[in-house]
């Protein structure tokens, strides 16, 4: 299974987002900076988030984005979901009525083995992604890295922060 690079890229930037105090928030160029990307990209997986309630968006020469939900509120799957949408990833085309040795449609009226399988295994998927809160990642990521990394976060932050406009 291969993810989009656009999952990838707006869990990084709602990770970025997320220790940020309420009233603060990051530019779309700065997000994108941040992570090496074209404003471009990161502007089409901001839009997603915020279409899906993820971040809100602030307009204006202090605008930018900010976490519409708590952190811990926020999981993987509602993440991917914005970005990829609900859809399963395997689609059944019903090739089992196709070819020489075809079953007629009347014989398939129950689920296909196959999709079947497959669609148990994203139930797990999804399951497992929605374990997993931008809390977590920040936990994980501040004990993976080096107290002078952690320094430089907060520096790059107080350079890069805004304070965004009363709704």
């Amino acid at each position: 299974m291969r993810i989009n690079k656009g999952v990838e890229w707006a869990v990084h930037a709602c990770v970025l987002l997320a220790p940020l105090p309420n009233g603060r928030g990051l530019s779309l160029a700065a997000l994108a900076e941040y992570h090496g990307l074209p404003v471009a990209y990161m502007a089409k997986q901001m839009q997603a988030l915020s279409r899906a309630g993820i971040v809100r968006t602030f307009k204006g020469k202090t605008g930018g984005y900010a976490l519409a939900r708590l952190p811990s509120k926020i999981n993987l799957w509602d993440i991917m979901r914005a970005i990829d949408g609900p859809a399963p990833m395997f689609r059944c085309t019903e090739i089992r009525q196709a070819g020489p040795c075809a079953n007629l449609p009347d014989k398939c009226k129950h689920a296909c083995p196959i999709a079947s399988a497959f669609a148990k295994a994203e139930q797990g998927y999804r399951a497992a992604l929605r374990e997993v809160s931008l809390v977590d990642i920040l936990t994980a990521t501040a004990s993976a890295v080096s107290p002078n990394h952690i320094g430089k976060v907060f520096g790059w932050f107080s350079e890069n922060t805004t304070t965004l406009p009363t709704p």
